[in-house]
């Protein structure tokens, strides 16, 4: 049987359908949550949800939920862990209780679909394909397979989830993409497509994006730079992109302190670096960090950082110190 088949045949036994997403959602994570919903809907569940935790802070997620009226609804601990008899728990783009979302750990998971690096991945339906580009290239194929209408917007929101997540086919990219795109083609809508690729951009995410650029530093091929304090979280990846860039780096890591925590995001077209096992041994031991060969995140809580000085400007210097530091020693640079 098809994974196509197998996630159809499993959802015919439900009643309703929680959808989980991870803490943060992207376009790849949301719009997979979406097309699951559009099968779940074809299988017979009436009662479906989204529920997401964090911030939405991106102007092109925000755009993403504005322009198609998405319906998301904040993350209830009480939803996941009492649900009723037929009842059945998703994830999209991400695997693992208590792994980049506030699910309880040990919760039962029916569903599970994802490209990230996981371990231990324990549901009654498992998608894991860490070759593919995105998430959302496996529920298109779910989509095509199982015959289910695609409209204009559903292939809107697919093939701009697929272009972000790979950088429009510059990374990651398995040929699975193209062939996803291409059925997406014909259906999508180009001024939408279009309206979500280009949203504004707040004032915030520049000042960021231009803090990186100054407080930037190059080891070789490989740039590390932090923000300082910022309300932006999604506008550390905005700073990684650019300054991947930059002539002569090949690798770019940029940092910043988003209460309460510490969030990392990385970028690297280095063959010889894989940046997602580089941030996991970089703080494995203090927080969560990991990805892709070529993209990669991480969050390490305040805590004993906080704790060490009482002065704001002191402790983003203590920061900025120990997290490069320990980037220097999990890349193996030079202190010169």
């Amino acid at each position: 049987m098809s994974k196509a088949a197998a996630l159809r045949e499993l959802l015919a036994t439900g009643e309703e359908l929680t959808i989980v997403c991870h803490n943060n959602p992207d376009p790849d994570c949301l719009a997979s949550a979406l097309a699951l919903g559009r099968i779940a809907a074809e299988a017979g569940i009436d009662e479906r949800r989204i529920l997401y935790s964090g911030e939405i802070s991106h102007q092109q997620n925000r755009a993403f939920i504005s322009l198609l009226n998405i319906d998301l609804r904040k993350f209830d601990p009480e939803t996941v862990t009492n649900r009723p008899e037929g009842s059945l728990l998703a994830f999209v783009d991400h695997a693992v209780p208590g792994a980049n979302n506030r699910v309880p750990e040990g919760t039962p998971v029916d569903i599970v679909i994802d490209h990230h690096p996981a371990d231990e991945i324990d549901a009654k339906f498992v998608d894991h394909r860490e070759s593919i580009g995105a998430t959302v290239t496996m529920l298109t194929e779910y989509v095509r397979e199982l015959d289910i209408e695609v409209d204009a917007p559903l292939a809107t929101v697919l093939l701009f989830a697929i272009r972000r997540e790979t950088l429009s086919f510059l990374r990651g990219t398995a040929k699975d993409e193209y062939t996803a795109a291409a059925f997406l083609h014909d259906t999508a809508d180009r001024s939408l497509l279009r309206e979500l690729s280009s949203p504004s951009v707040t004032g915030e995410t520049v000042d960021v994006i231009g803090r990186s650029i100054g407080n930037r530093m190059v080891r070789g091929s490989v740039l590390i730079s932090h923000v300082g304090r910022t309300n932006e979280r999604d506008a550390l990846p905005q700073a990684a992109d650019y300054l991947a860039t930059l002539e002569g780096v090949e690798t770019a890591i940029v940092f910043g302190i988003v209460e309460p925590s510490i969030h990392l995001s990385a970028r690297s077209t280095d063959s010889r670096v894989h940046i997602g096992e580089a941030l996991d041994t970089a703080f494995d031991d203090v927080g969560s960090a990991g990805g892709h060969q070529e993209m990669a995140g991480g969050e390490v809580p305040l805590g004993i950082f906080a704790d060490a000085v009482g002065d704001d400007i002191d402790l983003v210097k203590l920061v900025e110190r120990v997290v490069t530091a320990r980037l220097i020693a999990a890349l193996n640079l030079s202190e010169e």
